[in-house]
């Protein structure tokens, strides 16, 4: 493994295309740009082992203007080579896409109230001081719930998970610290499963993913697409398998797959559709799939207790931010544990999508964490410059 300068050197200097193995989907857009330097930072990442594999996506002015797969699956000399159409883990990038989206959808049909209590949903959540919990407290991550426990290590079935979220204690009084919860965004998927009587992945699928055509995207991938899985953690600790086209967050892989935090699969070019119609005032091909006032309520900061919008995160100028720091103040985003991101920036009609699986063969591995501002970085200045 080589040390941060050397792979700072060959992010910002290399051109090594040994990876490169697929073609931009969409070069009669993309010819208007020059992403050589694009490709010289994931040969260089690649070959650091900062992930074996990835999927790159912008759009831009309402076109996608860069679409392509980098390296392989794995770091087998053997392994399938990545493709465009490989389908990722998106671990907490669910939480916007999936469980935020679903949020959204309800309250403009007018059957979630963002300041209602949570237990005016689910009656069995009020208790041990979590009676005046709401729901916006939920979506700020305020709500005093734990970040997250590893029921995995101590229960055996996902009615045990969710009976302690509901009979646990807070560690805050609700809205007086931002706690980035796992737990919160599991609560809220009961929530949306109380009031629609569905699970939130069939919810989903009839609101969402059949409207935008998003037909990759999934929670438990079926048999049929396993092959086009992209491989996450080779786990030796607790399933003892290499995790491939099964959940990677332990809690969610209790739940079944389907989890309010973590659990959606998708491809980068269906995850483009929800940004598209988030960035077109809530439309998608003439349809009206999110109202245009919550998009922009919910994709801006709420307080200076967090950088949070309404489910969605918004940029750091000043610290550390996966997004870098030339995206505007007007960006949302989110960020997963297996290596995938979505950031947006409304000012600029700019999103880029990055999915990798950089826990193969180990979550240990945390190089991303200084991949990403360059790659965000570099994006801006190629669409800019020109």
């Amino acid at each position: 493994m080589k040390n941060t300068a050397l792979f700072n050197f060959k992010m910002l200097s290399i051109i090594f295309f040994v990876f490169i193995v697929s073609a931009s989907s969409c070069s009669d857009i993309s010819s208007k740009y020059d992403f050589a330097k694009v490709d010289s930072l994931f040969a260089a990442a690649i070959e650091d082992s900062v992930f074996p594999g990835a999927v790159a996506l912008v759009g831009y002015k309402g076109e996608k203007v860069f679409e392509k797969a980098y390296g392989k699956f794995t770091y087998s000399p053997d392994a399938k080579v990545m493709t465009t159409d490989a389908i990722f883990d998106l671990a907490s990038v669910t939480k916007v896409i999936g469980t935020t989206s679903a949020a959204m959808i309800l309250v403009d049909e007018g059957k979630l109230n963002l300041d209602e209590k949570v237990a005016a949903y689910l009656p069995e959540f009020g208790n041990n001081g979590k009676e005046n919990v709401t729901i916006r407290n939920i979506l700020l991550h305020n709500t005093g719930l734990p970040a997250f426990k590893r029921y995995y290590l101590t229960m055996q079935t996902g009615e045990q998970l969710i009976n302690d979220i509901m009979n646990c204690e807070l560690d805050n009084p609700p809205g007086a610290k931002y706690v980035y919860s796992d737990l919160g965004m599991i609560t809220l998927q009961k929530v949306i499963e109380r009031i629609t009587g569905k699970g939130i992945d069939k919810f989903l699928s009839e609101k969402l993913f059949k409207p935008l055509g998003m037909n990759d995207s999934y929670y438990a991938p079926p048999d049929e697409v396993i092959e086009r899985c992209v491989p996450t953690e080779l786990d030796d600790y607790w399933r003892h398998e290499l995790v491939k086209g099964k959940v990677h967050d332990e809690n969610a892989y209790m739940l079944g797959g389907v989890a309010g935090h973590a659990g959606l699969f998708s491809t980068a070019d269906d995850i483009s559709k929800v940004i598209f119609t988030l960035l077109n005032d809530g439309k998608y091909n003439g349809e009206q799939i999110f109202d245009p006032e919550l998009i922009k309520n919910w994709t801006t900061k709420q307080s200076e207790q967090s950088t949070r919008g309404i489910g969605w995160d918004t940029i750091d100028l000043e610290g550390y931010s996966s997004a870098g720091h030339k995206l505007s103040k007007n960006s949302f985003g989110h960020t997963g544990f297996t290596g995938t991101s979505v950031w947006a920036d409304k000012d600029e009609d700019l999103f880029i999508i990055l999915l990798t699986n950089r826990v193969y063969p180990t979550r240990k591995n945390r190089k991303i964490s200084q991949f990403r501002p360059v790659f965000h970085s570099t994006i801006y200045d190629i669409l800019k410059r020109n």
